[in-house]
């Protein structure tokens, strides 16, 4: 494959890109997916957003009310860029790490790094000195800028050669105090459309994370895709959410998607379920992206809160119950718009809203995309038959010099480790993740199967199915359960839950034993972490 010339003085990232054989075949067959072979993600998502809607727009807000307009965000995003490129010396192509809660100067930064034609590596707050060194290593990051909050970790981390710029403190050194007298225009850098624009790391859900290379134009497609074609936001929406900007979901849904649209987003420091039902009342959110385990939580906590305002919900980051999906709908009149996506592949690539969603279902490919199931082989199975989720569209897996290339691109597709069928009215139905499938006696049983029979219960919380190795029959399907506060954790409950499944369920699929936790070990972006549940077992 022919890339464009790159705008990159630093070619590390073009130089390693998986060799052009192990490339995924990409899709560009929606006009607006054509994108000229110099572009800039950074100008098309302010500059020419603000020229299209004009300047005195709202585009952030902040929990305690101050709102930056696209204007305003123009002028400060300018002046950061003149400071990475003359106090800081960042050249085209080097790797920038962004750090630090969700805030609208975090997002400044970011479009900041686009400009200025480098390359963000934008990473979690909670991530401690290990992983970022790591990270670090990984992607050779020459520079990071960083909240003053979360410096510490970061300086403990060591890295060689790291030139560390905190912001939002007083220093004179600090990263806005240098801006404060640049000019407040400035011309991007004429980046490739397949440039590299991010590095995304895989959020460690099976151990050591990827690093996933992003270009200009694969920012612009997941808005010119799902946001554009499922999620058809408008210039008066309010977007918020709960995942990070380190978590591509949080990325795309709290910048990149309003600001594609013209739209506004409501940046929140803390943004648990109780933080995300206070925040729709009191900002009048009307797009909302959250975890299903959020949503269920929500629906404990939401009396008194007013959500007339929202009219979008978006739930991702894991498989999203049927019975979360009634429940969210009988309360709220709403119908979740259930997504997967993968940080390989930026975004939402299987999805269905309004009256084309079917519960139990994540939906059909987002247009732009395709998606099939194939076999072990790499052969394409039936409707109605379980196999391996593969697709393809206008983004694919690049991990950076990692050789687990070659297993998630297998003739031209990408596969996402996922275990799906699908049904056939063309619907994709989720069963499990690939490894997450438990093999007992035979039998297939599929965790989150279980999991959602399990969450029925009104004394669950939380719930994970993982196997056990057992000598007769090879595995064995425990559940790691959270219960109610209040509800006793002992033998009488686990039994009482038992039936419960068997009342749904053949009874091989029923747990054979069940453990009550305090809490599931998750990511720092909500993810469950079921590697770490076997490795108890």
């Amino acid at each position: 494959m022919e890339l464009t010339p790159s705008a990159h003085q630093d070619t590390i990232t073009r130089d390693h890109l998986p060799p052009a054989g192990q490339w995924p075949e990409l899709l560009f067959d929606l006009p607006d997916l054509r994108y000229p072979d110099r572009l800039n993600c950074g100008t098309e998502l302010l500059d020419r957003t603000t020229e299209r809607f004009g300047a005195h727009r709202p585009v952030f807000r902040d929990a305690a009310g101050a709102v930056w307009t696209y204007g305003q965000l123009r002028e400060r995003v300018n002046r950061i860029a003149h400071v990475l490129s003359t106090d800081l010396g960042v050249r085209p192509g080097n790797r920038v790490l962004l750090r630090g809660p969700t805030t609208p100067w975090l997002a400044a930064c970011w479009l900041a790094v686009m400009k200025a034609g480098a390359v963000a590596v934008t990473v979690l707050a909670q991530q401690r000195a290990g992983e970022l060194a790591v990270m670090c290593e990984m992607a050779r990051c020459t520079h990071a800028l960083c909240d003053v909050r979360s410096v510490d970790d970061l300086v403990k981390a060591e890295v060689p050669g790291l030139r560390i710029t905190a912001f939002g403190g007083d220093a004179p050194d600090d990263l806005l105090s240098l801006a404060i007298g640049r000019p407040d225009t400035y011309e991007a850098v004429p980046t490739a459309a397949d440039d590299v624009a991010l590095i995304a790391f895989t959020s460690g859900t099976t151990g050591r994370p990827k690093g996933c290379m992003h270009f200009h134009r694969d920012v612009l497609a997941i808005a010119d895709t799902f946001s554009a074609q499922v999620l058809r936001p408008g210039p008066d929406d309010v977007f918020a959410g709960s995942p990070p900007l380190g978590f591509t979901f949080g990325l795309g849904g709290l910048v990149i998607f309003p600001m594609r649209a013209g739209a506004s987003a409501l940046l929140l420091e803390q943004a648990g379920p109780r933080q995300l039902l206070e925040a729709v009342a009191k900002h009048r959110v009307s797009v909302l992206f959250t975890a299903p385990t959020a949503y269920r939580v929500m629906l404990d906590e939401m009396n008194g809160h007013d959500l007339g305002s929202l009219r979008r919900c978006v739930s991702a980051g894991e498989n999203l119950p049927a019975a979360t999906w009634e429940a969210w709908r009988d309360r709220t009149g709403l119908r979740l718009i259930n997504g997967i996506g993968a940080t390989e592949l930026l975004h939402i690539f299987i999805s269905a809203a309004e009256s084309d969603i079917r519960p139990g279902t994540t939906g059909t490919p987002v247009p732009g995309w395709q998606a099939r199931i194939v076999d072990a082989a790499g052969a394409p199975v039936p409707d109605g038959e379980e196999g391996l989720l593969a697709v393809r569209g206008p983004v694919g897996c690049r991990y950076l010099a990692d050789p687990r290339q070659t297993e998630y691109v297998r003739g031209g597709w990408n596969l996402t480790g996922d275990t799906y069928v699908r049904e056939p009215d063309g619907y994709f139905r989720y069963v499990a993740r690939a490894d997450d499938m438990i093999v007992s006696a035979g039998y297939n049983i599929a965790g989150p199967q279980v999991e959602e029979a399990l969450l029925a219960h009104p004394d669950v919380l939380e719930t994970a199915v993982v196997g056990r190795p057992d000598e007769l029959r090879g595995q064995i399907a425990v559940a790691y359960a959270v219960l109610r506060d209040g509800v006793p954790r002992d033998t009488r409950t686990a039994d009482a839950l038992r039936d419960f499944v068997k009342a749904r369920l053949v009874p091989y699929k029923c747990p054979r034993e069940i453990v009550f936790l305090d809490a599931l070990p998750r990511t720092a972006t909500g993810k469950l972490q079921r590697y770490r549940l076997r490795d108890l077992e």
